[in-house]
């Protein structure tokens, strides 16, 4: 553990680091929904020398049924909803588990902003697949050139926009370089008020 941090701040940011490598497997199919659940927690507790694979299942379980309903929104989310849903259809499209992003919007009192709502389990394919941007095109009738993906992740949301011929807004608040022509490259989300 590193000097000068609580247990619970080592806990949350191995967490994190575990966290991203199993979603990253799901993504690329090589982790099932089932296992990216508990094994998240079973690899942190390990890290910390714990081995109960029970405990690593019933802390999988309660944070699938807690996370959906915790309600911070990114700074500046609700504005630029409200600035953008009278000019534009709003929709979403993401690798989060069915079940869970219907619970996530509700709380978060999002849901009337938004359309349709394309999960990675209805697609049958997960960002940066083309398919799922392709059914998402399919269902909201949108033509990919005049489409705008905004999203926070290079490989998955930027990538996976470009390459299914969409428009893409980077939000991109840790100024992350990258080589990609975008239609913006932002790093606070209020400043989509100013290119839309």
């Amino acid at each position: 553990m590193q000097k000068g941090i609580s247990l619970k701040d080592e806990f949350v940011k191995v967490y994190k680091q575990i966290n991203e490598e199993c979603w990253d497997l799901y993504r690329q199919n090589l982790l099932s929904k089932e296992d990216l659940r508990g094994i998240r927690f079973q690899k942190t507790l390990e890290y910390f020398g714990i081995f109960e694979p029970v405990l690593a299942e019933r802390l999988g379980l309660d944070y699938i049924e807690n996370s959906p309903k915790r309600t911070k929104l990114i700074p500046f989310a609700l504005e630029v909803l409200e600035y953008l849903n009278p000019k534009y259809q709003l929709h979403i499209i993401t690798n989060g588990f069915e079940e869970v992003q219907h619970i996530k919007l509700r709380e978060s009192g999002i849901t009337p902003y938004f359309g349709e709502i394309i999960t990675s389990e209805m697609a049958g394919a997960k960002k940066p697949d083309k398919k799922i941007f392709d059914l998402a095109i399919s269902y909201t009738k949108a033509i990919p050139s005049q489409s705008l993906y905004i999203g926070d992740d290079l490989l998955v949301d930027v990538e996976g926009g470009l390459n299914a011929g969409w428009n893409v807004a980077y939000y991109n608040p840790h100024k992350v370089k990258h080589s990609h022509q975008l239609f913006a490259d932002v790093q606070c989300l209020s400043e989509l008020r100013q290119v839309l």
